[in-house]
């Protein structure tokens, strides 16, 4: 594309690898299945039912558009066909693919004798006795069933005591504090399914993850068969990889305006589009782009629609139906696109800014070149020093070492999920020394802080009130800022969080609104919001201090001493710039005068051989401010996680040993085991960091290589030539 550098890959077609459909599938599904024109089955969906059908607990990791729903739909369907009390729960990570799956298992039930249904906050009331008592195959999430399920087991009886199966689709998504509360919540079902008098058996559907066996485990408490060859066919892809040109004073077509442009010119094409966008607003921006250029081109603008959340359960609906019956051309989309809705074909997808995980891009790209066809993803880097990275450097895209990443040790999120297993049953110790000895530990302190009573060898919740609905799954935190409108609650959000994005003047999304913030009342622990929309976004600056609490270990790089270790931060918000929505050009900048706020976590603590870095030369602390950029800025790709959920600091002369220092650390309080991640990995995050340095020509440093637009010293000292001298030196 004219005026824009990059480069172009080739994803070569990929032939698929058949099987029979096993012997012991029932007749009335294999007459289904032929009525669906399928006769035989790709390799890896004739593995997994073989052995589903002998009820083995199973992870199917295979990529996207490889047909997984077959992995678990058939042994489903089978049990509930044989033996016509069983029920079956599959728990899906967003509302969207749970109603896209159920459509797809109810294709399948023959003659419509298994009964499914979907049962999630969009559920009417009146419906949800009817579902309860009725459903053979309930379709749900990890939110609802934490806070609409398990907290009144006791009318979910006949459900779990005749439950046989548990689905977790899109296992890839549970990570973090997401992963880490879900892998709680699955727990308790499993305790209380138990508890009602079956063990059902569990079945884990992911997209590729290197550490699959081990997430599975984590997610479930148990030990899964791993089925992780592929045998789907793969259409061809061409990936075009693009950023803006090396001089940044060039006036150029914003990425907003490029991913329009796309849209409408693949539209009057005749071809089908979908553009993931990294925020509700710049999902708007895109579509009204793309409808002002389909007017200069003679188009219509109702071939192209936007999708976010804020619409409603019937919106929704009918935008999926739209572009799946390809009323639509087009369809700019936040994440909420992202996982298996099936759309039907595509011919392009662009990713307008990288979506902040390898999974994620490759699940958003995973949405062309379907079922053989071939398919264009285009990738459009912002000015941001990792997107300029895997730009350059696209073997980091091909090559994934992203794992999925879990911590059922955290502090808050294991204290909130042991209150919510004690409501619904008293815990006994062996229940919680199976999860660990952080378990047992976080146990007795609320047990001391009494939030829990012990009592004939069990923990019990000493109220008639369900934790659950205290307790966001989605957050690491317990403790959280009510957000108000017009004197009327619309949402919380961390209190973390809220220092750095809830500050007085930000700007809050919040389903399909904009709001800003006018005042922030720590004592009351909320947030005042104003509807209004002035034109801009806003980013945090944010000042750091990270001392080590407890060395959990230690090792040797080259002239660096590199431990893992639980931290105390001390944390203050020091003002926000305003960041034009349109062009992305900072318009301002605000001063903040908030309280420090400190809290535990876990982090890497890199310390320096004596003399390598002189404490008396500008120009070396430069080098050490640029190189802490360096490291951290590509720390994402290794540990797993969204830019956001890593933090860092750097110490010309750290307090304990009056020598240079740099600390990475998780930003959720008590750590999800990123930063364990990337100690796992340093010497490959050292390496990036310097391919990050020298893979780009500037002189001083740029904002598509140290420059960091989250630096709370705007980045000063900053010097390059000094880091290049010193990756030599260390």
């Amino acid at each position: 594309m004219d005026g824009f550098a990059g480069h172009e890959l080739l994803l070569p077609a990929r032939e698929p690898e058949t099987a029979e459909i096993p012997e012991k599938l029932n007749p009335q599904l294999r007459q289904s299945l032929g009525e669906h024109g399928i006769e035989d089955l790709y390799s890896h969906q004739a593995r997994a039912v073989d052995l589903a059908l002998d009820h083995k607990d199973l992870a199917v990791v295979t990529g996207t558009s490889s047909g997984k729903t077959l992995c678990y739909a058939l042994p489903a369907l089978q049990q509930c066909l044989e033996e016509p009390a069983a029920r079956v729960l599959m728990l899906f990570p967003t509302k969207a693919l749970a109603q896209d799956q159920l459509s797809r298992i109810e294709s399948l039930s023959p003659g419509g004798k298994v009964r499914s249904a979907v049962y999630d906050g969009d559920t009417s009331k009146s419906r949800r006795s009817v579902i309860r008592n009725t459903a053979d195959i309930i379709l749900s999430n990890p939110d609802m069933l934490h806070v609409g399920i398990l907290p009144y087991h006791e009318t979910w009886r006949k459900f779990l005591r005749n439950l046989k199966l548990v689905v977790i689709d899109e296992a890839h998504v549970l990570r973090g504090a997401f992963g880490s509360h879900a892998g709680w919540v699955i727990r308790r079902l499993l305790r209380l399914a138990e508890w009602h008098g079956s063990r059902p058996q569990v079945m884990v559907c992911s997209a590729t993850l290197p550490n699959a066996a081990e997430h599975g485990q984590n997610l479930t408490g148990r030990s899964l068969e791993v089925i992780d060859e592929d045998g789907a066919p793969q259409g061809e892809k061409r990936l075009f990889l693009i950023e803006a040109p090396g001089d940044l004073t060039t006036k150029r077509e914003s990425p907003n305006s490029l991913t329009g442009r796309i849209m409408a010119e693949t539209a009057v094409l005749g071809a089908r589009s979908l553009a993931f966008c990294r925020s509700r607003t710049t999902t708007e921006l895109v579509v009204r782009q793309a409808r002002d250029k389909l007017e200069s081109l003679g188009g219509s603008k109702d071939w192209v629609e936007s999708y976010r959340g804020g619409y409603t359960p019937e919106e929704r609906r009918d935008i999926e139906k739209r572009l799946f019956q390809e009323d639509l051309r087009g369809l700019a989309s936040t994440s909420a696109m992202e996982l298996g809705v099936d759309v039907g074909g595509l011919d392009v997808v662009v990713l307008n800014g990288y979506p902040g995980r390898l999974s994620s891009f490759w699940q958003q790209a995973g949405r062309c070149g379907r079922s053989g066809r071939f398919g264009a993803v285009v990738y459009i880097a912002h000015e941001d020093p990792l997107e300029h990275f895997l730009v350059q450097e696209p073997k980091a895209l091909l090559q994934p070492k992203e794992n999925a990443v879990i911590d059922l040790a955290n502090a808050p999120i294991s204290e909130a999920q042991i209150r919510c297993a004690a409501y619904e049953r008293a815990l006994a110790r062996d229940e919680l020394s199976e999860v660990g000895e952080s378990a047992l530990k976080s146990a007795e302190g609320l047990e001391s802080a009494g939030d829990l009573q012990f009592s004939a060898g069990r923990w019990f919740f000493p109220s008639y009130d369900s934790p659950a609905r205290s307790v966001n799954i989605r957050t690491s935190s317990t403790e959280s800022f009510t957000l108000i409108h017009e004197d009327q609650p619309i949402g919380d959000m961390e209190e973390w969080r809220a220092h750095s994005s809830a500050h007085p003047g930000a700007v809050y999304l919040h389903r399909d609104r904009t709001y800003q913030v006018r005042r922030l009342d720590l004592e009351a622990k909320t947030t005042v919001l104003e509807q209004h929309n002035p034109g801009y976004w806003t980013r945090s600056h944010v000042r750091s201090v990270a001392s080590p609490v407890l060395e959990i270990d230690k090792k040797r790089f080259g002239r660096l001493d590199v431990s893992f270790s639980s931290l105390t931060v001390t944390q203050q918000t020091t003002g926000y710039q305003k960041i034009d929505e349109r062009t992305g050009q900072m318009l301002a900048e605000e001063e903040l005068d908030l309280p420090v706020r400190t809290w535990q976590t876990v982090g890497i603590v890199i310390d320096f051989d004596p003399g390598l870095i002189p404490l008396d030369s500008v120009e070396s602390l430069g080098a050490l401010h640029a190189l802490e950029h360096a490291l951290v800025l590509p720390a994402p790709l290794l540990a797993g996680c969204d830019p956001r959920d890593i933090d860092s600091v750097w110490f010309a002369a750290a307090p304990e040993t009056l020598a240079p220092r740099i600390v990475i650390f998780d930003v959720a309080p008590g750590g999800l085991g990123f930063s364990q991640a990337l100690f796992a990995e340093f010497e490959e995050l050292y390496k990036m960091a310097r391919r990050l340095a020298e893979g780009c020509g500037c002189e001083f440093g740029c904002p598509r290589c140290l420059l960091s637009p989250r630096c709370p010293s705007k980045n000063e000292p900053l010097n390059k030539k000094e880091l290049l001298s010193l990756f030599g030196q260390i």
